[in-house]
């Protein structure tokens, strides 16, 4: 492997150099103190081919033996002062209004590698939400034993109220029944798996519901058993998060309450005689189920928000702590044990969508809005501005977020404009004199819908709606949408660790 000597030697003699500090967060290619600082030529015009000249060169510096000697070559990416390098630190100095003897600090991280279509699989109705089953999910390692390698899967919920578990080969192994024989009455807007074996699923027929999931020997077919009904909400469930190792659900509804379960029978207390559907006199709620199916009430039922709320979410680190957003602009923070408000944030939009990013030291949450955009929250009531960061880019609500398995620095989005973009907050600029206070931050990938109707849609200048989106270390960026599909993007490594 060449010297970084070497390499700048076979540069143009005439180039010109800047001195350059490299540093980075990840411990494993930290540089010795001695190296970190190099003069390196400002542009690469005999080096590389003109795709390459971005970050190749410097890319290439750093692998050299005389630097981090990478037993294979690592390729990196660059950021400067928290902007991605996507030019030659020639154009970059100009651009920036810098001579030749600035000193500039690179951060390098390992490149992001864009995530591939690799498969879709269709459904008879929209898709509205989607979960994933992994050795590395969530439900996968709260399943302990329970899991067998090798069968991963994953969960579909329909607006045609059934659920639906798929195969890596995308056959539909198992869905669920109809209203009639114990199913949702009605369009299913969340679903997760709490374990290898148990789903939780919730929508628009107000109701909770929690399955058991079982496989035949072959693995080539599968059951969903219904086994509790939960009836507490007067308004559809807009989502729902699940706690397997606890066996607890929290979901969000449209009559503004938040819900706390469980899915255990014993500890699940009685449902409201008046919410269950024999009482009803309507025909549609006396279509009941003609199997028989425990029916209970909610452990608690929170009424936080003057408007429907539209996600809830656990504290990944404190399970006593939820989290909540509403159409009507606030992030509540919930203390389950007693159902009191801890704090409440007061954004500048209608909040539609919620994820943590467990990560980091600093607790962060982000807030899909309808101005079209993901707002970085501080949630402690200590914290001293209420927005962190801006997500700009998407074209339409953002309805769906998940923090990225492999970074602390990454979530991705869908979004009503037809698709799913990828972040990564390390790429951060300060905001203008017209964007408010904060910081803002642009994608680093989009991904579109590559169903023939979601690509037709696309050149009309219309978004086929993304509805929901799971990101998994084993299956990749997963998401549902309009076009009535699930579709699967792959990437090693799409955001490295940081």
């Amino acid at each position: 492997m060449a010297t970084a000597t070497e390499i700048q030697a076979a540069l143009e003699p005439e180039a010109a150099q800047v001195k350059v500090v490299f540093t980075t967060t990840d411990e494993d290619i930290q540089l010795p103190e001695s190296k970190r600082q190099l003069l390196v030529p400002a542009a690469f015009p005999n080096y590389c081919n003109p795709q390459d000249i971005r970050r190749y060169g410097l890319s290439r510096i750093l692998n050299s033996e005389s630097m981090l000697d990478t037993p294979t070559a690592i390729p990196f990416d660059f950021l400067v002062n928290g902007t991605f390098l996507r030019t030659t630190l020639e154009d970059y100095l100009k651009e920036n209004g810098l001579s030749f003897e600035s000193q500039v600090t690179l951060q390098y991280v390992r490149s992001l590698i864009p995530p591939v279509y690799e498969a879709s699989f269709e459904h008879d109705d929209w898709v509205s939400a989607v979960d994933v089953l992994s050795a590395t999910s969530a439900a996968g390692r709260w399943s302990g034993d329970g899991f067998a390698q090798g069968q991963d899967r994953i969960l579909s919920a329909s607006y045609d109220g059934l659920l639906r578990v798929w195969n890596g080969s995308g056959q539909a192994i198992a869905t669920s029944p109809a209203g009639s024989l114990g199913g949702h009455t009605a369009g299913i807007k969340a679903a997760k798996f709490l374990s290898a074996s148990q789903i939780a699923s919730a929508g628009m027929d107000r109701t909770v519901r929690v399955w058991k999931y079982s496989e035949s020997d072959d693995h080539f077919s599968g059951a969903l058993k219904p086994t509790l009904e939960l009836y507490g909400h007067k308004g559809s469930i807009e989502s729902l998060d699940v706690d397997g190792k606890a066996k607890r659900v929290l979901t969000a509804s449209a009559d503004g309450s938040i819900g706390l379960w469980s899915t255990s029978k014993a500890s699940a207390p009685d449902a409201p005689a008046e919410l269950l559907p024999a009482t009803h006199a309507t025909k549609r709620r006396k279509l009941t189920s003609s199997v028989s199916v425990p029916q209970k009430g909610a452990l608690s039922l929170m009424p936080v928000h003057n408007a429907p709320a539209n996600a809830a979410i656990f504290d990944p680190r404190d399970r006593t702590v939820g989290y909540s957003v509403s159409h009507d602009h606030t992030l509540r923070t919930l203390d389950l044990t007693t159902g009191a408000v801890v704090s409440t944030l007061t954004l500048s939009n209608p909040l539609l969508s919620l994820c943590a990013l467990p990560g980091i030291s600093t607790p962060l949450l982000a807030a899909g809005t309808s101005a079209r955009n993901v707002t970085l929250v501080d949630p402690r009531a200590s914290a001293t501005t209420t927005s962190v960061m801006t997500l700009r880019g998407h074209l339409n609500k953002v309805v769906s977020l998940a923090a990225s398995p492999d970074s602390n620095y990454a979530l991705v989005s869908g979004s009503h404009d037809g698709t799913v973009r990828i972040w990564d907050l390390r790429s951060v600029r300060p905001t203008s004199k017209d964007e408010g206070a904060g910081s803002v931050s642009e994608a680093v990938y989009v991904i579109d819908r590559e169903s023939r109707e979601g690509k037709k849609r696309a050149l009309a200048g219309e978004g086929c709606k993304v509805f929901g989106v799971a990101w998994d270390k084993s299956w990749g960026i997963v998401s549902g949408g309009e076009d009535k599909r699930v579709q699967i993007n792959r990437g090693r490594d799409i955001i490295a660790s940081s």
